[in-house]
């Protein structure tokens, strides 16, 4: 199977040397998405449940672009800044994911990127 890189025009380019996205077979592997605004990628970290929101949103926006959707997520991983939060960020995330919701870990870790309160990536199939 061949690697493509997916580069969206709707999201919030890669801030260094990575790829927004990567497809693989009918795979699509997501990079971690902050809550960074699509047009002017400033980040959006007023409170969490917004901030979960728009991390969702950006995912959501690649997804599409790309041909899948939230409901072909197989997998996601939540990095949280403060796990105190998780209840917060579980409700929104809860929003979006209603049915059959994708396998997921969610962890607290040392610092996020621009010590945003939360990071979100993905695996999709695209059909």
């Amino acid at each position: 199977m061949k690697k493509e890189v997916i580069e969206c025009t709707k999201a919030a380019p890669a801030r260094g040397p990575y790829s927004t996205a990567i497809k693989v077979g009918n795979l699509l592997f997501i990079s971690g998405r902050t809550p960074s605004d699509l047009i002017t990628g400033e980040l959006i970290d007023d409170d969490v449940k917004n901030a979960t929101r728009v991390a969702l949103e950006n995912v959501k926006v690649i997804l599409e672009e790309s041909g899948s959707s939230l409901d072909n997520v197989i997998k996601t991983t939540v990095f949280l800044r403060d796990i105190n939060d998780f209840i917060q960020v579980n409700e929104i995330y809860g929003e979006y994911f209603k049915v059959d919701p994708p396998a997921r870990s969610c962890v607290q870790v040392g610092k996020l990127p621009r010590n945003a309160a939360v990071e979100i990536e993905a695996i999709a199939i695209i059909e």
